[in-house]
């Protein structure tokens, strides 16, 4: 039978809270519409695997990834796991014919994003990897990229990203956050990453960044807060600002173009409410009534990134957030903190093979590169 009109055979890897509250309510819904089939479960934790399979009627469920590969053979494997094993996962499944949609971060560094493409077989219509920056599928932003896109509010000049958040001590005493090989980075790369992805979606290309970090509160091996200076292919500048210290927790993108403001501002998702569209003095009423009418609101949710990519995989087309569409934003933070780390510049594609930056997000910087072990630990 044709893929198009048949479930995609979905397995889960990895049932923590991400995919208990985001990935399987989205997977089941899809399911009850026939767009998928819930075939299996991995994770590490036989108790917690199996006790997922049995709530959600999942028929096969194992601690390992390899036996489920070859067992089950899934047209799709949702990865829910830390990002320090997302090139393995990716590459295995990859590999075994399955296509992938892999949480935020994708990956610990370019190098590894790298590789998980090189396993892709290449073709459109054959297997690949995406990533979860589900920020680009609510009903809002789709609208405004269109009128962006159109140049309906003319060129974008000046524009704002801002992920203010708040963690405390207590969300740093699990031993895994705060470091570079399990968090995969500080607010840049672990908590800012959604509306940064969605600012790079919405403005287009970059060509350079500007940073700053510091550790300024918590005892960890990243950075708790970042700012950057952003330059655009188009001409526009910007600042994007991450930081796990604000107790005044908000989500915030605002681009101001030559016949209008836009600007989104929420926390962990959006609706079209949480959008707003001032006109420049002089626009006509019916031009900014039409730029008001978001249409039907479908928030922003992994289940709105879902329908898109089974859509996509269905028909045989990528899917935006694969490839180089999901590569640009692990680049830019990559270049954040290469430009933070080294007090410099840093232009789009200069980070590459026999660039430190580019295995691994600190660089090996001093003070920030993680600590050597100690000769006692080599030992054991």
């Amino acid at each position: 039978m044709s893929r198009s009109t048949t479930p995609l055979r979905t397995a889960v890897v990895g049932t923590g809270g991400i995919a208990r509250g985001s990935h399987l309510p989205a997977l089941e819904k899809l399911a009850a519409e026939g767009e998928v089939e819930l075939v299996a479960a991995v994770d590490l934790d036989t108790a917690a695997v199996h006790t997922l399979a049995a709530a959600s009627g999942i028929p096969y469920a194992s601690t390992d990834l390899d036996a489920m590969l070859a067992d089950v053979s899934p047209d799709l494997v949702v990865l829910c796991t830390p990002p320090a094993v997302h090139r393995e996962q990716s590459v295995a499944a990859l590999r075994a014919g399955a296509w992938v949609w892999c949480e935020k971060p994708p990956c610990p560094s370019l190098a590894d994003y790298d590789a998980v493409g090189a396993a892709e077989p290449g073709g459109d219509a054959d297997p690949y990897a995406s990533i979860v920056f589900q920020h680009r599928f609510g009903s809002g932003a789709r609208h405004v990229r269109r009128l962006l896109r159109e140049g309906a509010f003319g060129r974008p000049l000046v524009a704002h990203c801002q992920t203010t958040w708040y963690r405390d001590s207590a969300y740093y005493s699990v031993p895994w956050r705060g470091r570079w090989a399990t968090e995969g980075g500080g607010p840049a790369m672990g908590h800012g990453i959604h509306q940064t992805d969605l600012l790079l979606d919405l403005m287009g290309p970059w060509t350079e960044v500007r940073g700053m970090a510091a550790r300024l509160v918590h005892d960890v091996e990243t950075e708790d807060v970042s700012t950057a200076q952003v330059r655009f292919a188009g001409g526009a500048v910007a600042t994007v600002v991450n930081s796990v210290l604000s107790p005044d927790e908000t989500s915030r993108i605002r681009i101001d173009c030559e016949h209008a403001t836009v600007e989104l501002t929420h926390l962990y998702g959006y609706r079209n409410a949480d959008w707003r569209i001032t006109p420049a003095p002089g626009v006509a009423e019916e031009t900014v009534a039409a730029w008001r009418d978001f249409g039907d609101d479908e928030p922003s949710s992994h289940l709105a990134q879902l329908r898109v990519l089974v859509a996509d995989i269905k028909a045989g087309r990528r899917h935006a957030t694969s490839g180089t569409g999901g590569r640009q934003t692990l680049e830019f933070i990559t270049a954040l903190y290469k430009s933070a780390f080294t007090d410099a510049p840093v232009h789009a594609g200069e980070i590459g093979p026999g660039d430190p930056y580019y295995t691994a997000l600190h660089g090996g910087a001093p003070g920030w590169a993680p600590a050597a072990p100690r000769e006692e630990e080599d030992r054991a």
